[in-house]
């Protein structure tokens, strides 16, 4: 059986440290925590689970600290989680099973990331990470912000399981931002994937024409990869969306089409477009197309789960209501519902479905 060294950066995270490593202290092999300047009880809380507790001084680099996280390491794979992630129970009983029969060739494990969750709690935006590392064969995190290791190496698994983020506080909103602006004044060339996270940052910041020039910086570069060359597609749509530029909007979802075959996200953004100038038979076209698309989580790209069955019937239902095909729309409704069978929206139009067809 492998080993596990769960290793932590964290800082002033005394409301959510306990959460966290109570989902994984009685799995993991090694807690190896490392703070970068906390002020609260996080260093105290820390000691109670391991007396593995370091400091290291912040120094703008997510990168750095995780290295340095990585380095105090023993195990076979080094697991890293930040402190308001947690475990579910179910996912931490496939966390011991895949313990018990990972075969240490491995090089990468690649675990789902939950970061988004409706009001039942099911996800509404995941994406696979590089979780779970082997040690002592060179790996090295990268970036200052939106630190990675490349998921290089002879055998990389997925593994359905999923680490969910749970936050529950909010953290300074300026720091990534911060970070990018310093690199990019003290000279720094940014790589590909960190030009595309400095423009989405631009882009949660309601920079929005910033946004789109540093998005189109990321375009011309040659060694982007096709996941954030299709999420800066979206992303961009929705800086131009902002400003007024519509078409702009439906040239850069088309845009994505370029970088590989249509996605069920951008579909829906394109069936928005079409739905917004009340055309319904175009939307249609492109929301059921949304919902014919195949998810393909493994490629590592944002998954949003829900265009690929509850927003597309639920925006059909819509468009053949406003088309007058009632029983087509009630149909589409009861696909959502499968979908989300609590969902305020699904209960309130089959009700009116049940009044619209009685009358009909």
């Amino acid at each position: 059986m492998v080993t596990i060294s769960l290793c932590m950066i964290v800082k002033n995270e005394e409301s959510v440290l306990a959460r966290c490593l109570e989902t994984v202290k009685d799995w993991v092999d090694e807690i190896i925590i490392v703070d970068t300047g906390s002020t609260d009880r996080t260093r105290d809380i820390a000691l109670t689970y391991t007396k593995h507790v370091f400091d290291f001084e912040w120094i703008d680099d997510f990168a750095a600290a995780r290295n340095f996280a990585f380095s105090k390491a023993t195990g076979m794979y080094c697991m890293w989680l930040d402190a308001d992630d947690v475990i579910l129970p179910e996912d931490q009983t496939a966390f011991r099973h895949l313990k018990k029969t990972l075969t240490p060739n491995v090089d990468i494990v690649m675990i789902k990331y939950h970061t988004a969750f409706d009001q039942n709690g099911k996800p509404t935006f995941s994406y696979y990470r590089e979780r779970w590392i082997a040690n002592y064969r060179g790996y090295r995190w990268e970036g200052a912000v939106h630190e990675v290791i490349p998921p290089v190496g002879q055998v990389i698994y997925y593994e359905e399981a999923a680490v969910s983020h749970k936050k529950i506080q909010t953290m300074d909103p300026e720091r990534n931002l911060r970070i990018f602006e310093k690199l990019i004044g003290q000279g720094a060339q940014l790589d590909a994937r960190q030009q595309f996270y400095y423009a989405r940052e631009l882009y949660y910041h309601k920079r929005y024409e910033d946004a789109i020039e540093n998005f189109t910086k990321f375009f011309d570069r040659e060694d982007g990869w096709v996941e954030n060359q299709i999420d800066a597609c979206k992303l961009t749509a929705e800086c131009a969306y902002q400003l007024g530029l519509y078409n702009k909007a439906l040239c850069a979802l088309f845009q994505s089409f370029i970088y590989d075959e249509p996605r069920a996200e951008i579909c829906c953004e394109i069936g928005r477009y079409f739905m917004d100038r009340n055309a319904y038979i175009q939307a249609i076209y492109w929301y059921r197309e949304a919902a014919r698309k195949e998810r393909r989580d493994v490629n590592g790209g944002f998954v949003e789960p829900d265009c690929y069955d509850y927003i597309p019937y639920m925006q059909l239902c819509v468009c053949y209501d406003k088309l007058g095909q009632y029983d087509i729309a009630d149909n589409y409704n009861e696909k959502a519902g499968q979908c989300k069978p609590e969902s305020k929206a699904y209960l309130f139009n089959k009700q009116y479905f049940q009044q619209k067809l009685a009358k009909s």
